[in-house]
């Protein structure tokens, strides 16, 4: 059975592996780490002790947010979990007015189904930071 939680303080970065599947670099689960443990929320998903999903939510705690991951262990996806993380992260984030999100177009079904609406977004992206390799912090390898 699944459960869900919001308490980061007891992670570490051993329990935050197999995610980012499919992308074109993945954060190291050190960075990982720090960014949900950065974030304003987060919430996530456990089977036993183990991490297999979870969402975070950056925002001003004021009025607007912004959704940067969401993520599923592949050999958990299409069970609900996905659907139940969103459900969750937007629950943490009723009072504020705004939560948004950037996804790719073969998910956004996905969103649809759980009650978002398009918006036009822009964006960077600079690899290099995912890693720490060279170019992090720099203007090139963007994209």
């Amino acid at each position: 059975m699944i459960a869900y939680s919001t308490d980061v303080s007891v992670l570490d970065a051993t329990r935050l592996t197999g995610f980012f599947v499919g992308w074109p670099a993945a954060p190291t689960a050190e960075r990982h780490l720090a960014a949900l443990r950065g974030s304003h929320r987060v919430v996530l998903a456990l089977d036993g002790d183990r991490v297999v999903g979870f969402v975070n939510l950056i925002s001003d705690g004021v009025l607007t947010g912004f959704v940067p991951w969401l993520e599923v262990l592949p050999e958990y996806q299409k069970r609900g979990i996905g659907a139940e993380l969103v459900r969750r992260i937007l629950a943490e984030a009723g009072h504020l007015y705004s939560v948004d999100l950037v996804c790719d177009p073969d998910v956004k079904p996905f969103y649809d189904r759980l009650g978002l609406f398009e918006l036009v977004g822009m964006g960077v992206r600079n690899r290099a930071v995912l890693t720490g390799g060279p170019g992090a912090g720099e203007s090139k390898g963007l994209v």
